[in-house]
This record gives C-alpha cells, structure tokens and sequence, in this order.
C-alpha cells in the first residue's frame, strides 16, 4: 500500500504541488518565527555574557525611582574593603541622554538605550574593555567634552573633535555644547545603542543629587567567591541593604537575558499566533484537497478493497500519503523559513536597536517546522481517509464521486446551538458579567466560530443561491450552471470560503479595534483638552524638566502644565503596590484641560493634594477623604489625602499628585514630564506662538511642539502602524485562503473533466467555460467575505465593549475597510479563478468524454 501511495503521489504533480505549498506557507512562518527569535536571543545572550566581566557584585536601589544607592554606603565599604575581601570598588552614574548629530538633529537608536556614564580610567575600572579610548583620542577631563562609543559616533557622523549638543533627558540640566574627545570601542554595543561619557565630576552632577550614586562594582580579592562577598556586603550594610538590591555579576547578567528574553518570548508568542492562523487555515484547504481526492478516487480505493486490502489499509494509505506530503512541506517551509528569518535580521538590525548576530538554525527549530507539518497533514486527512475506508466496494465501482451526499441535518442543528451559545456568551461578555468578561468574550468567539464550520454547508446553500441568481443573470446559462456547480456540494463550497472567512474576520476584529482606538483618542483629545498646543517628545521620549523653563518665559503663554512622570510605591495592608501617574506642576490642570469634579469641592489640586478619577478610584480603592501613603526613595512615608475625584478624563488618568508632595517623591535627577500642555493668552496670534514656542525648544532636541489635531494625528499613525503590522502578518492566512480556493477550483476541474468535455462538445466555447468558472468562484469567495465581515463585527464590538473599562470608548466600526473586504472577496474569486478557469478552457471534448 505504501508503494501505491507514493506511485499516486508521482503519478498527479500538480495535485502534489498544491497541497505541499498549502503547507509550506504556514511551516516557513513557524521556522521563521524560531530561527529570528532564537537568534536575536543569542545576540543579547553573548552581549550580556561578555558584559561586566570582572564584577564579582553590584548594588543598584530596590526602587529605580530612587535616587540611587547613598554615598554613605560607598564610604562604609570602602572603608572595609579588605576585611569584606573587596579588590576594586567603582561607582557610576547614568541616565537618559540625547546626542545631536553632525546635522544638530538628534541621533535616532531605534529603540536602544541612549545612556550618559562617567568615564572609569582603566587603572580604575574592573573591566578594561569597558573604557578603553580608541587610538587617537583621550577620556573626557571637564564638562565639555565626551567620549562616545565607535558605533553612535558612525551613526551620526561624528569623530574627534567634532562639537555637538546633549540633552540629559532627565532632571533640570540645559542642553550643553560639548566636544567629542574619544571614542570607544565597546563590546557590548548593540545596533543604535549610545553611550555617551563624562568626567566623573559631570555625571555626577548631571544624573546624581552629589549625595548618591546609581551603581557600585566590585571585584573580589582571590579566594573570596561573589557569593561570600554578597553576603558580607549585606552583613555590613545591616538595615540599609533593604533598600538596595545586592546581586552577584552573574545574577545581573541573568537579570539581564531574563528581561530580555521575556520580551522576546511575548514577541515569539505573537508570530506563533499568526502562524497558527494560517496552519488553521491550512488545515482548512488540506482537509477539502483530500475530501476531493478521496472522492475522485472511489474507483480506484473499490479496486484496492476488491483485491483484498483491508478498510484500514486503505486508511492508511491515505494518511501515509498525507504524512509524505506533511514532510515535504516541513523541509520546504523550514528552508523559506531561514530565509525569510535572515531577511527579516537584516531588515530590523539596520532599522532598530537589536543586535547583529549570525543566524541560528537550531535542531528544536527544525524538529518542531516539520513536526508541525506532518501533524496538520495528518490531522487534516483523517476524515476524508475514514471516510475512504467506509465505502464498500461495489457502492464505490457505481459512481464516480459520492462525496457531499451525506446529511447536513445532524451537524446543522449542532451549530445552531454552539452558535446560539456563542452568540449568548458574546453579549454576557460584553456587559461585563460571567466569569471574566474577557475570557466569555474569547469562548463565545470559539463558539461562533465552530458553529460557522459546523453551519456553514447549511448556510452556503440558500446564500450561494441567492447570491447565484443576482450576479449570474447577467450571464444567463452560463451563471445558471456556475450557480448550480457552487451549491451542488455544500460542504466543499463551505470548507473552501471557511479559508477565507477566518483571515477576513480577523481583519474585521482588528480594523474595530483600531478604529475604536482612535475614536477613543480623538474624544479623549477634543473633550478632554483645552490647551492650544501639546509639547511631547518624539517617539514618546520623557522631556528633561529644564524645558517647562523654557516654555513659561514665552511671550503669548498665558497657563502651561507640564505633566511630571510619578512611579513610586503606595502602602497597602498586604505589602508595598507599585503604581504609576502623574502630577501637573505650573498652572492649575483645569486651565488647560476638562477637571469635571464628582467628588471634592475644587477642581484646583492644592500642592499637598492627591486627585483620581472614577476609574482608579474604583480599581484602587481610593475615595474622597482617604489617606494614601506614598514611601519616598530613601524609605520616607509620605501620606496624602484623596482631596478630590473627577469624571473620567483619558488624557487625565489615572490620578494626579500635587506638585509639593512629587518634590518630596521625586528626587531632582529622576524628574522628567510626559507633555507639557500650553494655553495662549487671549488675542494672541497662534502661529507666531508656535513658532516661538518652537524655537524655545529647538535646542532640547527632542521636544516637539503640536496643536491638538497634530497630537490625535501623531497617536493615530501609531496606532495605523501597528494595525498595518497585523495586516500585513494576516496577509499569510489571506494568501492560504486565496490559494485554497485555486486548489479546490483547480481540484474541481478535475473531477469535473468529463462535464466541462460535454459541454464542450454541444457547443460551450472556451471563454464560457472559464466565465463559468470565474463565476463559480466569485460566489464562493462572496460567501466567505460576508461571513468574515459578520464574524469580525460581532466579537469586534463584543472585545471593544469589554475593554471600556480600560478607557477604551464606544465601538466604532470602519466602514471603509468593511466595504473593502467585501469588494476584495470578490476580487479575490477573480484572482484565484484564473488559472483553474484556463486549465478548465483548454480540455478537450473528446479527450474528456474518453476520460474513465
């Protein structure tokens, strides 16, 4: 059987070739998926590795809004350095710094870290690499000059000698004019990584208050494990090691791959899922190619059955024939799969702050691609083979084809249920009740989903049929036959248009959810902000303090609020919470924004003051009159009284702090603002404004001044760009779809040879027959779009409506995109049809009639 297996694998090419790529297209994505993200994975693992190396511990502070790990703790163990069995100690200050280029505009990383350190001598440092001056250049000695590491000075056309500007993107330091003396070659440099050095002097006094510093090194002295000198180092630290986190180099590393290998895990997750997407779909397409096979072949499985092979031979013939497709496609995918992941390296490396590293094929990657393969094959043939194996053998010698006879009762009337329960647990979940909305969103999705598969022979018949008679009019007996061959096997035309249905509802899901994004943004913006102009930094960099002084001193403002950034912990009865807002120093908020009071007699936040909206209120338990103790850096309580609640305000939330008690939480070099919101003074001009504005700001780099239209415009090409992303990755799944309805078509032509031959013969000419065939398809392709776009609307408005209680507005439905889909399912029909339609116009009548 096995022989007569791979002869039929042989003896029909094509049919082999359009399972095999059905498969290929969903396994490249899984080997690309693993091979990209296993190799940026091992990128930052070498990275990592070879950073620090020397230091035996670090101390870095528990809350990295501190101000960092007291000078007093350095002296204590520099004091006893030989009685703790320390060798070398060396402390550093950083923070965030922008760096103009030799343009003056600011140097982009693609997402890397842009870092400002002090420079550590070499005699000084624990690793020598680390600080190690490139011929022809020397460290930094004052305040204006730098070093900066080989690759940042490449990007931005800098050398030795070249002045420059930085901004400290943090505390209330100035822009500065420096002059680059040195560059570095650093090992651990990514792809847009900065490091920019000082003197010690300078980084101290730009990123410290003088009386902390934001890590100390330490090596040991031979014989002393980093272990042992962990635990002495706490042991002499007593208390004041509760506050610091105390970490052997190795440990660090660890911390650092774990981080790093968490986002990237998220990352993986994401592309599986898509990936998946298309195998689902795939699945669809190879279940309907064998469906149609199995059915072809009923002749030849008789013949088998009559010269003694047993049902499950034949079963397994089938099944061994899918299990050698399900391996072809493994290795092909896996082979596209390491192309499209060195593509993809080499695109996000010289785009992005990800490090370069050589491609990593490893043995899980190519195990789990054809695993997966062979699995989706299999599973996917199992019932067309049992099917195979239940026709008797005379029943199968009587007719050509049986396959679509059987009863769609039984299963239709189990999809009405599962799809009336999916329907019933979509509307529970979008009212907020069962048992997580989320997830009853999620099952009544599954539900309806089941029940389309299980439904949809049911529902393709009367659609088809309707839709036949309208758009096969006009083309008479042409259209009538192509209406006839799309209905006349409902489960073939359901299987195939599911393809579609599935990529197109997931397009539908996520134009709502994307447009209701943006709907939420722009109310939030046109109801929620009264100022005239919004200064943000660009790709939502946090603004250095110093430029709300440079904003105030503009002629034509009248109120600014510059929004502080808030990350600190609160006091709970079961332990510490970390939690994250905002407090608007300068004017009072309601000047420049909507504060619509529910609970509280003032909309003005007084300086010892704490505001929250309805929503934190409800999630964090904060009432009107409560008391809220917020613990400071250095371990200090500081208890604030809700003094007030407004009305939900998303450009507001969650809570807002008073500007006295963030000067208490929030040490000098930590403070930076999200935005700085500006009112002009009445009568004057907003253009001459903006432009002073601009100018007062141009030197910080990376402040950029917009009026409330730019603002919601600058949100929603963010959230196009993520939505154009999932596109683009749904694009798979569309593409599976679109070649399953050129396969079935294709498949159809076969099986109807000696039809279309008669046809032929009483006078059909070709370009009828691939009329009827552009038809037949059109009809199926209709079928699935409809059903995609009324799939997506319903779990689309379901999701949106779940998630208001995160801020998330009314659902808003993209009618454009809707119209789009339905139009593109037709064209798609179209597309696909024409190659089957040419194959169908050149068989022969005579050579078809002849066809046993």
């Amino acid at each position: 059987m096995r022989r007569v297996s791979l002869r039929n694998l042989r003896a029909h090419k094509l049919r082999l070739f359009l399972t095999v790529f059905s498969i290929v297209l969903g396994t490249s994505f899984v080997a690309g998926t693993i091979v990209f993200t296993t190799t940026i994975s091992n990128a930052f693992t070498n990275i990592f590795d070879n950073a620090a190396q020397g230091v035996a511990v670090e101390i870095t502070p528990s809350d990295p809004q501190s101000a960092g790990v007291p000078l007093t703790v350095v002296d204590q163990l520099r004091q006893r350095s030989a009685e703790l069995g320390i060798d070398k100690l060396v402390v550093n200050n950083s923070g965030l710094v922008t760096i103009a280029n030799s343009e003056g505009k600011a140097l982009q990383t693609g997402g890397a870290p842009s870092v400002g350190t002090a420079y550590i001598p070499p005699a000084e440092a624990i690793s020598a690499a680390d600080s190690r001056i490139m011929t022809g250049g020397r460290a930094p000695m004052n305040a204006g000059e730098i070093a900066l590491n080989e690759t940042a000075a490449d990007a931005g056309d800098l050398k030795v000698g070249s002045k420059t500007k930085i901004v400290v993107g943090q505390g209330n330091a100035p822009p500065r004019e420096v002059t680059v003396v040195g560059l570095i070659d650093l090992p651990t440099a990514t792809g847009g990584y900065v490091n920019v050095q000082f003197d010690a002097a300078t980084a101290s006094m730009l990123f410290s208050d003088g009386k902390h510093a934001a890590l100390v090194d330490m090596s040991a002295v031979d014989g002393v494990t980093p272990e042992q000198l962990v635990e002495r180092v706490r042991t002499a630290l007593g208390p004041a090691a509760d506050r610091l986190e105390i970490r052997t180099g190795d440990q660090v590393r660890q911390d650092q791959k774990d981080q790093v290998n968490q986002f990237l895990d998220i990352f993986q997750y994401i592309l599986l899922a898509f990936a998946a997407i298309g195998l689902i779909v795939g699945t669809f397409i190879i279940y309907n190619t064998f469906s149609m096979l199995v059915a072809q072949r009923n002749r030849e499985f008789a013949l088998l059955r009559a010269v003694g092979a047993s049902r499950r031979q034949v079963s397994r013939s089938i099944l061994f024939e899918a299990f050698i497709v399900g391996i072809i496609g493994g290795l092909i995918g896996l082979a596209i799969g390491i192309g499209l992941a060195a593509g993809l390296k080499a695109l996000v490396t010289s785009s992005s702050g990800l490090p370069a590293g050589s491609l990593e094929v490893t043995i899980p990657a190519v195990v789990a691609t054809i695993l997966v393969g062979v699995v989706v094959t299999m599973v996917s043939a199992w019932v067309p083979a049992a099917r195979a194996s239940r026709v008797p053998p005379v029943e199968a010698m009587r007719a050509s084809a049986t396959e679509g006879s059987a009863s769609l009762r039984t299963r239709t009337i189990i999809g009405a249920v599962v799809g009336v329960a999916g329907v019933v647990a979509l509307i529970v979940g979008a009212t907020g009740e069962g048992l997580g909305p989320v997830l009853t969103v999620a099952a009544g999705a599954g539900a309806i989903i089941l029940a389309t598969v299980l439904a949809g022979p049911a529902l393709s018949q009367p659609f088809v049929g309707a839709l036949g008679r309208v758009v096969g009019a006009p083309f008479g007996t042409i259209g009538r036959l192509a209406r006839t061959n799309a209905v006349r096997n409902p489960r073939r035309s359901a299987a195939t248009a599911f393809a579609l249905t599935l990529g197109l509802m997931l397009v539908a899901v996520i134009g709502i959810l994307g447009e209701s994004f943006k709907g939420t943004v722009d109310d939030a913006v046109d109801t929620g902000v009264t100022a005239d102009y919004i200064i943000a930094g660009t790709n939502q960099a946090p603004l250095p303090a110093a430029i709300a002084d440079a904003v105030k001193g503009v002629d034509g403002v009248e109120d600014w609020v510059s929004f502080g950034i808030v990350q600190a912990q609160v006091e709970e009865a079961d332990g510490e919470r970390s939690v994250t807002g905002y407090s608007p120093l300068g004017s009072p908020v309601a000047s420049v924004a909507s504060v619509d009071m529910v609970d509280g007699s003032s909309d003005v936040l007084a300086p010892e003051g704490l505001f929250v909206s309805e929503r934190s209120r409800d999630s964090l338990g904060w009432r009107l009159g409560d008391v809220v103790t917020f613990v400071g850096s250095d371990g200090t309580k500081i208890p604030v009284t809700v003094s007030g609640v407004y009305a939900d305000n998303e450009s507001l939330q969650p809570w807002m702090l008073g500007a006295a008690v963030y000067e208490k939480l929030v040490p000098p070099p930590a403070r930076a603002s999200v935005a700085i919101f500006v009112k002009a003074t009445p009568g004057t001009d907003l253009d001459t404004l903006r432009t002073d504005l601009e100018n007062a700001t141009d030197s910080f780099l990376i402040a950029q001044v917009q009026d409330r239209e730019q603002f919601k415009s600058t949100i929603t090409k963010q959230i196009d760009q993520m939505l154009i992303t999932l596109y683009a990755m749904l694009g798979l799944a569309l593409l599976i779809a679109v070649l399953g309805i050129i396969n079935t078509l294709a498949l159809s032509v076969i099986e109807r040879k000696r039809e279309i031959g008669m046809l032929r013969a009483i006078g059909m000419v070709r370009s009828q027959v691939q009329l009827g065939i552009y038809v037949e398809s059109v009809l199926i392709s209709v079928f699935g779009a409809v059903m995609g776009v009324i799939l997506g609307g319903a779990i689309g408005w379901a999701l949106v409506r779940t998630l208001a209680k995160w801020g998330l507005g009314a659902p808003q439905v993209p009618w454009i995109l809707i119209l789009v889909t339905l139009v593109g399912g037709a064209v798609v029909g179209v597309l696909a049809a024409v190659w089957p339609a040419v194959r169908a116009a050149r068989t022969g009548p005579l050579e078809a009639i002849a066809d046993p």
